[in-house]
């Protein structure tokens, strides 16, 4: 079986896709507005090593909202984001992260998990290559459905600040 792995790279706002160690892909993404840090509540980017603990959306449509992790049955439009401006728009899949290192980014309050930061997709409005999120580590609609269909559960994801 194939050992897969992900990097985010905050400072270059990249996540580069390994399989087996070699490099296959690289993707354009957006990490916190706030930078990086552990807290919970903190709207910033957890650091260290990660695993995907869930997937969700397989073969919903790109677009699709979700809210809690469940699909609202919405999908994102120009009339959907003017009626709630201020939603944090989830869309289309989410990638939900289990810090691995206790008292760094697992347990207490600087648990990943918890904290609910996934790596998911967002409106192709929104910049890529740019802090810009509260927490989670965003990626446009078409690199989140093609990085879905590659990387399974359990795969390993580093987080570098």
């Amino acid at each position: 079986m194939a050992l897969h792995q992900l990097l985010i790279d905050v400072p270059r706002q990249q996540l580069l896709q390994y399989i087996d160690g070699h490099r296959v892909k690289q993707y354009a993404v957006a990490t916190s507005a706030k930078g990086v840090g552990q807290q919970l509540g903190s709207e910033q980017t957890p650091v260290g090593w990660h695993q995907v603990w869930a997937k969700i959306g397989t073969n919903c449509p790109a677009n699709t909202v979700f809210v809690g992790r469940r699909a609202t049955g919405e999908s994102y439009n120009q009339a959907l984001a003017y009626q709630y401006p201020n939603r944090d728009w989830i869309l289309t899949r989410i990638f939900w992260l289990k810090g691995l290192e206790p008292g760094v980014n697992r347990f207490g309050s600087c648990d990943t998990l918890r904290r609910y930061i996934y790596i998911h997709g967002v409106p192709s409005s929104k910049p890529m290559g740019q802090p810009g999120s509260k927490g989670c580590i965003n990626m446009h609609n078409n690199d989140i459905i093609e990085l879905y269909s590659k990387v399974p559960v359990g795969a390993w994801v580093l987080i570098k600040g």
